[in-house]
């Protein structure tokens, strides 16, 4: 009885040729001699990129699906030009009289290299660029290469083994040995997001309304709206960048650009911003700021004042009084917070009496 090829690869009878392609893929990875030790992989690798050989090519495998294995190098398929002479054709039938007798050339690692456009295994995983695939070489595929090559891999320049990268990697090469052009991303584009003291203490969702120019194959365009979320965090500071990869215009040979929406502080009408801590500005007339006061200085969030007792001092320009955890969520530990600080502004007055002036100077110039 003769090979089950579509067996031997993994597919079913109906594969199409991208599943074909997918299947010799990580199969050829896993079973190349280079990389796989054991004593059978060599010739599972010849089996491999025989079933190849004939399944992806549209007349043999058709052979192949009529009369088999034993058919198909036995010169029982009938091929489109009948008969015909002996002589062995480009595509690896010998041409005999009644039909086509096909014999795998038995070089799995010619199969390989036809197939990557490059006879050094995995090359293109780390060439950064989109050449060198043979016919019908991959497409565009994404494939693991941690999930293909376990916990050994290929190290550029310096063969098999050691680690390999932890991440997928998209291929992207042409039929035909052709690389094509790459495509080139749009610039990011970039938006502030005015966001509010009360909510970056919060936290808050903001939804962010976005139009853009979807093109078709054909050159006609369509405007697309679409809603993205921003989650904004407890203490995120100014200058915040969120991005949403390619929510651009989609235009056909380019990749759509990034979307950036960068947080910005809203401008607040009693509270300044330092990093995690607030700042208040207490304004206090001169002769409360010579005699003694008490202030009352507003929280952010929990809607009440703190009384600060100034009584027994004289309040300068210089004077700091500091109210512990009332500021903003630190980003990386929101359950704690900065502090608010209450910095003082003296009113003068716009003049004196002249017997205003009298006293003063008698009280202080003692």
């Amino acid at each position: 009885m003769g090979k089950d090829y579509y067996k031997i690869l993994g597919v079913s009878r109906s594969a199409t040729d991208d599943e074909l392609k997918k299947a010799y893929y990580k199969l050829a990875l896993k079973y190349h001699p280079d990389k796989n030790k054991s004593p059978e992989a060599e010739e599972k690798f010849k089996e491999i990129g025989e079933a190849y050989d004939v399944l992806s090519d549209k007349r043999k495998r058709q052979i192949y699906d009529q009369v088999g294995e034993e058919g198909l190098k036995g010169g029982m398929g009938a091929g489109p030009s009948g008969g015909g002479v002996g002589g062995t054709t480009s595509s690896g039938f010998t041409g005999v009289p009644g039909g086509f007798q096909y014999t795998y050339h038995g070089d799995p690692k010619a199969t390989f290299a036809q197939f990557f456009g490059t006879g050094n295994p995995f090359e293109s995983f780390f060439s950064g660029v989109n050449g060198g695939a043979g016919a019908g070489g991959v497409e565009g595929m994404d494939i693991d290469i941690e999930q293909l090559l376990g916990s050994g891999g290929f190290r550029p320049g310096g063969g098999f083994g050691g680690a390999v990268p932890s991440r997928s990697q998209t291929f992207s090469t042409s039929r035909g040995g052709a690389p094509k052009e790459a495509r080139v991303q749009d610039p990011t584009i970039e938006k502030d997001i005015l966001v509010s003291l009360e909510d970056i203490a919060r936290g808050c969702d903001k939804k962010m309304k976005i139009s853009r120019r979807v093109f078709d194959q054909s050159g006609h365009s369509r405007i697309e709206e679409k809603l993205l979320t921003v989650h904004v965090k407890p203490g995120w500071k100014a200058g915040t960048k969120v991005t949403f990869a390619r929510e651009g215009d989609q235009v056909p040979g380019k990749i759509p650009a990034d979307i950036a929406f960068i947080i910005r502080d809203k401008p607040h009408k009693v509270f300044e911003r330092d990093g995690s801590n607030i700042v208040y500005r207490c304004q206090v007339p001169l002769r409360e700021a010579l005699c003694g006061t008490i202030v009352q200085v507003p929280v952010l969030l929990d809607g009440i004042s703190k009384a600060i007792n100034c009584t027994d001092e004289i309040v300068k320009p210089t004077t700091t009084k500091v109210l512990k955890g009332h500021g903003l969520p630190f980003p990386k530990t929101p359950s704690r917070r900065g502090d608010l600080i209450v910095k003082f502004d003296i009113q003068f007055p716009e003049r004196l009496t002249q017997n205003s002036k009298d006293i003063l100077y008698d009280v202080l110039g003692k």
